[in-house]
């Protein structure tokens, strides 16, 4: 048998093209947010200004250029988010041009029909204003930026996620997505929680958002800020979290890996000043973000689960 020039050629020579990890990862997010857009009537999708809603906007705005996003973003925000992400969120709203909806928690608290947790702690509060938010604006679908590498309770979530007319989430009731082919259909009253970075790592993220140039909130890299210890965390001395008895402030160098109510998320020694810097830190770590910084998901050994079984995100 004579092998050939021809049978020597690399797939790059034939013009076959490889796509890397990253943009496998991109294609299969773009894909599944125009597949929901077009199947449903009123989507929407959670903009909190942390990383992953960050990178899942990117995407939408690739998604439709150079049209803009056909559908508004939500925000369920708790009264004690950092400001510095809220004003991120402003001016990213603001700059691409974007309908924002806010469900606010502290309203709910003002009006009587939420009542302040013991712990200080709101995240547990966001379910209702979330769930009243949606059937308020008739939303059949709703984009948010949960992977599965974050918690074991999000790693049985499906990439679209069916909810009953309560909101609620049954995960012996999950849809089969054989081939990536994705069931949105719906009965009147209920909706579908789509998860474009369900196959993205924190890993994935972070080099993502180095590759695109993707702007974030400073508080995701190393900066010196007034923190106590508390739970194996640092958390930020603020309106909101002050240090108890035995608690003592310090100044420490410190950057947040995600970032949620300013009361129970806590910040991690870093050095990492960039983009670059975090990649590596994130490659050597041996924790997810929310395990590493999340009270609120240590409040119990089902925490997260049971929140999402209520409506949670």
């Amino acid at each position: 048998m004579t092998i050939t020039a021809a049978d020597r050629e690399s797939p790059a020579d034939t013009g076959i093209r490889t796509l890397s990890q990253l943009d496998a990862l991109e294609a299969e997010g773009i894909a599944v947010i125009r597949e929901i857009a077009t199947e449903l009537e009123r989507p929407v999708l959670l903009f909190s200004g942390g990383k992953d809603s960050v990178v899942m906007l990117h995407l939408a705005s690739k998604a439709f250029w150079p049209a803009p996003i056909p559908f508004p973003v939500m925000h369920v925000d708790t009264g004690h988010n950092f400001p510095e992400v809220l004003a991120y969120r402003d001016a990213t709203v603001a700059r691409l041009g974007l309908r924002l909806v806010v469900a606010s928690v502290q309203d709910w608290i003002d009006d009587g029909r939420l009542t302040e947790r013991s712990d200080g702690t709101r995240n547990p509060l966001q379910t209702q204003p979330l769930l009243a938010a949606i059937a308020e604006h008739r939303f059949d679908g709703v984009f948010g930026g949960g992977r599965r590498d974050e918690e074991k309770a999000r790693a049985k979530e499906r990439v679209v996620s069916l909810r009953d007319a309560f909101g609620q989430w049954d995960p012996k009731n999950q849809r089969p997505e054989l081939w990536n082919l994705f069931n949105p259909r719906h009965r009147p009253g209920e909706h579908v929680r789509v998860f474009p970075l369900s196959n993205w790592t924190e890993l994935d993220v972070w080099r993502y958002i180095e590759r695109e140039a993707i702007e974030l909130p400073s508080l995701y890299y190393a900066h010196r800020r007034e923190v106590f210890h508390r739970d194996g965390m640092w958390l930020a001395v603020g309106p909101w979290s002050s240090p108890r008895a035995g608690e003592t402030v310090t100044q420490r160098v410190v950057r947040y890996r995600t970032v949620g109510d300013m009361s129970c998320t806590g910040a991690v020694d870093s050095s990492a000043a960039t983009v670059a810097d975090v990649v590596a830190e994130v490659a050597a770590s041996t924790l997810t973000e929310r395990g590493a910084t999340r009270a609120d998901d240590r409040l119990s050994e089902a925490a997260m689960e049971d929140r999402k079984k209520e409506g949670y995100f």
